[in-house]
């Protein structure tokens, strides 16, 4: 029988490998939809996305982390959620579908009714990849996710990036998102054995949706909280503006949901299944911050300060106006272990009440900042969000000073060695930009000089994380060659 680490080594270089598969094709077909695309074309995609993800967290309900965290769900738990979801999916479209032209007429924008209504049929193949997705975390079956979700984006992105040289503009973004879902959909249909059963239990769903509803009202104030940016500045300023904030998110958002979304993956099923030791689990979340943040600290620092060079060759000179919102987001981003693993871990505890908490009193603060800072522009409203998350991160660990017995003091000593080193290579390759060279020359000995300082001052102090790091890695090359 594998041994446990070997088992999670094996789920997370599958989830690596389906996030950074996925995430990697999803990052270039942006880049290229991008250059033959007009900001104000994402601006509108942006718009539209907010109502669809906040629909989307209802159709969940919290029942995909309920399945998970539930030691032991059943077929009778996964076809009745299957089922419920259908319903409040068909609910959620007509009420989207009703309330289209009054969007589109607050946005002054009369694209909206036809896009929202056809990208909101995404939310019915939603449901299948929730459940779906849920079958696969609680079974660590990453390597068949990794299938699905890397054919679908390769079968979305073409067909996008020819409908963008076919002139269909925001179009293009919309068939874009449509196929993906259908084709992850079908995919997860033939390579996944579990199939919706003619059972359901209203007091299956009950047992998990007093888990579950907590997540759902955590998640909903989670969406609205982070999307009312996008309303705000979508109805205050121009579409175009919309499309470089959201653009600017885009490179550091790719870069941590790729990294640190594929350690939580796998680690919220291995959090419930140690829930009742305390140690252990405080052991699991230890080693996730400061894996996580080794990882992710030096990409961050290191994304803000080529973002100039980076923009200019990438996206091309008509992206420039995104550069702040890059360097302010890769800020913002650089916290997300800290807060991931702490309220994974409070969730795999069976805690969704403290959950619920926090996301109450992170959103009360996070819409005290947002109101402060409106009045002083839209690089004010980012700057604002990178403030919140500060506080955030005291705030989700708070509880697991109690819980187990891992205080904010403690991470932070924890994760400070891989902060310091990170400092320190920023600093040298911020110097590059002041060469009188061209773009893609800086660009080249920032990421060259960068790699390597970090390296190297991770090895001459000896980071106990750098060390894990490689271990794994030996690990999980060995396990891989015997398998």
């Amino acid at each position: 029988m594998k041994s446990l680490k070997s088992t999670v080594l094996s789920s997370l270089f599958w989830k690596l490998m389906e996030r950074s598969g996925t995430q990697g094709i999803q990052f270039i077909v942006q880049i290229v939809l991008a250059r033959l695309l007009a900001p104000e074309q994402f601006g509108t995609i942006a718009i539209v996305m907010v109502f669809v993800s906040v629909a989307r967290v209802f159709v969940e309900s919290g029942f995909n982390t309920a399945l998970i965290q539930k030691k032991d769900s059943d077929e009778v738990d996964f076809s009745s959620v299957f089922y419920i979801s259908l319903l409040i999916a068909g609910a959620l479209y007509i009420l989207i579908y009703i309330s289209a032209p009054f969007i589109s007429d607050f946005y002054r924008e009369p694209i909206l009714v036809p896009v929202l209504r056809v990208l909101s049929l995404t939310l019915f193949f939603g449901v299948f990849n929730s459940i779906q997705n849920a079958y696969i975390a609680k079974n660590m079956m990453f390597k068949k996710l990794f299938t699905s979700s890397l054919g679908a984006i390769i079968i979305s992105g073409v067909l996008g990036i020819i409908a963008a040289y076919q002139g269909l503009g925001v179009w293009a973004l919309v068939i874009q998102q449509l196929v993906n879902q259908i084709s992850i959909t079908v995919l997860l249909l033939f390579i996944v054995k579990w199939r919706p059963k003619l059972i359901f239990s209203y007091k299956r769903v009950k047992i998990l949706f007093s888990y579950g509803w907590k997540l759902l009202i955590s998640a909903l104030l989670n969406v609205l909280y982070i999307e009312l940016r996008t309303l705000i500045i979508g109805r205050t300023y121009s579409s175009s503006m919309l499309g470089f904030y959201n653009r600017g998110e885009q490179f550091p958002k790719v870069i941590v949901l790729n990294i640190n979304g594929s350690i939580q993956s796998v680690m919220l099923p291995t959090l419930s299944s140690y829930q009742d030791n305390r140690k252990k689990v405080k052991d699991i979340v230890r080693r996730s911050i400061v894996t996580s943040s080794f990882m992710i600290f030096p990409i961050m620092i290191g994304l803000a300060v080529v973002a100039e060079p980076l923009v200019k060759i990438v996206l091309t000179d008509k992206w420039i106006p995104s550069v702040p919102f890059l360097q302010i987001f890769c800020i913002s981003y650089a916290l997300m272990p800290i807060h991931t693993a702490n309220l994974q871990a409070i969730n795999a505890m069976g805690r969704s009440d403290i959950f619920l908490k926090l996301e109450i009193v992170k959103k009360i603060l996070g819409v005290i900042i947002l109101i402060i800072s409106i009045p002083f522009g839209i690089y004010a409203i980012a700057l604002g969000m990178v403030i919140n998350n500060i506080i955030a991160s005291f705030i989700n660990a708070y509880p697991n000073k109690q819980l187990l017995n891992y205080s904010y003091k403690e991470q932070w000593v924890d994760i400070m060695p891989s902060f310091l080193i990170t400092l320190v290579m920023g600093t040298i390759v911020y110097l590059f930009n002041f060469i009188n060279i061209a773009a893609w020359k800086i660009l080249t000995y920032q990421v060259i000089v960068g790699v390597i300082t970090y390296i190297v001052l991770a090895k001459v102090f000896r980071l106990e994380s750098f060390r894990y790091l490689l271990e794994s890695i030996r690990q999980l090359i060995k396990f891989r060659t015997k398998s």
